[in-house]
């Protein structure tokens, strides 16, 4: 963390937290996901600079001599609750099914690595980005070929031209 962070250092870790966050967010846009790039770029800036701001207020806290009750670990966790606020608002429950719960997850993944880029902790938030665009990516597919329900409709990648559809009618069947 340091002693002293540079308003330079601390523009590196927003940007930081913006292109890794895009990362995740354009995942979950490619397949029309409600939270994608946008969403998951401003959470993962929004963790990162109240972090950062919390850091900032501590080692100048710290600096003064100023021998005050600051926890940072409990801004954290203020964060971590928001986040969860918000990624419990993609949910949806319809005609007796859950859907969201993995674009819920990644806002909570893209949190956590914002407050890790905060921090400047680069090398821990880069090995989870890569971990968690594994998770979405490559498990997503497999996911997708090898436990999808005999009872779920075909996608449109799936579906045969002699089945009378025109193609894709929306941006979600892209």
């Amino acid at each position: 963390m340091g002693a002293n962070v540079s308003d330079l250092e601390m523009l590196l870790r927003a940007v930081f937290a913006i292109v890794g966050a895009g990362a995740l967010g354009w995942e979950r846009e490619r397949y029309g996901k409600p939270a994608g790039l946008r969403t998951q770029m401003m959470v993962g800036l929004g963790s990162a600079m109240f972090t950062m701001v919390s850091l900032r207020l501590y080692l100048d806290s710290l600096h003064a001599g100023v021998s005050s009750q600051f926890d940072l670990l409990r801004i954290i966790a203020g964060i971590i609750g928001g986040i969860g606020f918000l990624g419990a608002g993609t949910i949806i429950q319809a005609r007796g099914s859950v859907k969201g719960i993995t674009t819920a997850s990644t806002i909570w993944v893209v949190g956590a690595f914002g407050i890790a880029c905060g921090l400047g902790y680069y090398s821990l938030a880069g090995m989870n980005l890569l971990l968690a665009l594994l998770v979405l990516s490559v498990f997503g597919r497999l996911e997708r070929r090898f436990l999808r329900s005999p009872l779920d409709p075909p996608s449109s990648a799936e579906a045969s031209p002699l089945d009378g559809s025109d193609g894709p009618t929306s941006r979600r069947d892209l």
